[in-house]
């Protein structure tokens, strides 16, 4: 089973083409690491608890106040009708941890050592099913692939990037109104600028990374998407799967050696950094 992890930044067109993705003509399941994060801070969740729990003092709007109904049964009380606690205001908590200080980078540390690992668990069990059913590729949609050093697993990465970052900004305020300029700006700040994420993508090589460039319509970036990735899919022919799911110990030493060649990958580019960043 190959994994394609998937990444971009904010409003580069990620959940465009994993849409893309899961419809034919490639039909691939997609694990999307955003849905994992809200569902394991949903009430009633450890998750939830945690952050309640460190930010709740500090932060009076962090969750959603009480919605006021007609019919007093409809209403939701303080505590949720069903006793868990109210949802997450996911605005104010982003006011908390989008920036680019000290403090705000502090306490989404603290989020993300929340979150983090609620996900990757959450991540490994929807893995396990597609394998168990399986999957000739699965698409791991996770926004921070290369941070969480999620993409040591993949045996092929895509990277969605866009050129201008006047672009990127334009379609973050088009599809939230609601953030002044200045919130956007932290926004995208608050995440590795996406043409480094390119960069980093193609120096995996041929095979093992796939820059999909999102600077004009939908058309082009299907046409876009089909040139990136029909050769990667090209690497996991249907028998190599049930191969893989018949002999169990063949699919280990194939994810070890994976594992093992992505460390190599990463360390290479790392140093690679670290050397242009001492001769600037």
């Amino acid at each position: 089973m190959l994994l394609i992890g998937l990444t971009g930044s904010i409003a580069t067109g990620k959940s465009t083409v994993s849409s893309l993705l899961a419809a034919p003509p490639f039909g691939l399941p997609i694990i999307d690491a955003d849905v994992l994060a809200r569902r394991v801070v949903e009430p009633g969740t450890a998750g939830y608890a945690a952050i309640v729990t460190h930010f709740g003092a500090s932060t009076p709007d962090l969750l959603v106040p009480v919605v006021a109904a007609a019919d007093p049964a409809k209403a939701m009380p303080e505590a949720g009708r069903d006793g868990r606690g109210r949802p997450l205001n996911r605005a104010a908590l982003g006011r908390r941890v989008f920036g680019d200080d000290a403090a705000h980078r502090q306490d989404r540390a603290v989020l993300n050592g929340i979150v983090h690992p609620a996900v990757r668990r959450a991540l490994y069990r929807a893995l396990l099913r597609c394998y168990l059913r399986g999957c000739r590729a699965v698409v791991l949609d996770v926004p921070l692939l290369f941070e969480s050093r999620l993409d040591r697993l993949c045996g092929a990465v895509v990277v969605v990037a866009v050129r201008d970052p006047a672009t990127q900004m334009a379609r973050l305020r088009a599809r939230d109104p609601h953030l002044s300029a200045d919130d956007a700006a932290a926004r995208v700040a608050s995440q590795a600028d996406v043409r480094d994420k390119a960069r980093r993508c193609e120096a995996r090589g041929p095979g093992r990374g796939a820059v999909v460039w999102n600077d004009a319509g939908r058309e082009e970036l299907a046409a876009e998407l089909r040139r990136a990735v029909e050769p990667l899919l090209q690497q996991s022919p249907a028998w190599w799967s049930w191969a893989l799911l018949l002999c169990p110990p063949l699919g280990v030493v194939v994810g070890a050696w994976t594992f093992w060649r992505n460390t190599r990958l990463n360390r290479t580019w790392e140093e690679a950094e670290r050397r242009e960043r001492a001769n600037l």
